[in-house]
């Protein structure tokens, strides 16, 4: 875009300031900012009547400061923003760039009308095509709404149930419950819990040989879980009599394609002797 003039938290150049938030420069308000300087039983649940925005905090023996990288970088982008005629919102084509830009906006208060790039791809053709056919900020407010929606869940959910259960547990230490982490932690414990219970069962499938116009498969069947019944089967079976394909399954993986075959006995001729397999 011709801005090629380094300055110290932006590049310059050919009518153009290009700046940048590293990760969120603003976050939603913590719950001291609402007067919940302590956690008690009693201040849950904690619903502010309206989300505000601060800068990003950091912990510091024991306090919450403003992150000094962050509050540097918010006040390069209000001056910015302070010669700006229109701002080209450059973030990530998504909810979670999106919010990034609406937060920094909202919160420094800036009037300055905005447009939207649109771009998946990072080459030179793509974000001049790119620059070439923007898109009016405003078209994007159901996306932001989105990510706003998100992000306010995420705190009630985050701040009410991680006090909540930390005061339930009594002196044990913080025990952080999320929207999205406690879920997965949920998924990733329970497998881990039918892992170590595992228990090895055993079970037979049939296997036999088929062919048809001059063509031969495999077929497997389904895990049959009594031996005597999969010996019944086997019984039933000859060299030689028919059978039908029924369901045709197509599995890829690295090494190889491999197929699966579930059948009942009536139009393909067996060829090979059957065998049982557990």
């Amino acid at each position: 875009m011709g801005a090629k003039e380094v300055k110290d938290g932006y590049i310059s150049g050919n009518g153009y300031a290009f700046t940048y938030a590293f990760g969120h420069l603003v976050q939603l308000c913590t719950p001291q900012a609402y007067g919940y300087h302590n956690w008690a039983i009693s201040n849950l649940p904690i619903i502010p009547k309206q989300f505000e925005l601060e800068v990003k905090k950091v912990k510091r023996d024991g306090k919450q400061i403003d992150d000094a990288g962050a509050l540097k970088q918010l006040n390069t982008i209000k001056a910015l923003l302070g010669q700006a005629e229109e701002i080209i919102v450059a973030t990530d084509a998504g909810r979670e760039g999106e919010l990034i830009f609406r937060n920094i906006y909202y919160y420094l208060n800036s009037k300055v009308p905005f447009k939207r790039l649109w771009i998946s791809s990072q080459t030179d053709k793509a974000i001049k095509e790119g620059f070439a056919n923007l898109k009016e900020g405003i078209e994007y407010d159901s996306l932001y709404m989105s990510a706003r929606s998100r992000s306010e869940s995420d705190w009630l959910i985050g701040i009410n149930a991680t006090q909540a259960l930390t005061l339930a547990a009594g002196n044990r230490g913080l025990l952080s419950l999320g929207r999205v982490q406690t879920p997965t932690l949920a998924m990733i414990c329970s497998r881990y819990l039918e892992n170590k219970d595992f228990k090895p069962q055993a079970f037979y499938k049939i296997q036999a040989g088929f062919e048809k116009e001059g063509i031969q498969f495999k077929a497997t069947s389904n895990k049959i879980d009594k031996k005597d019944i999969a010996e019944e089967t086997i019984a039933r079976m000859q060299v030689g009599m028919n059978a039908t394909v029924k369901n045709v399954e197509a599995k890829r993986n690295k090494r190889t394609t491999s197929s699966s075959f579930r059948f009942n006995f009536s139009s393909a001729r067996c060829q090979q002797k059957i065998w049982l397999f557990s």
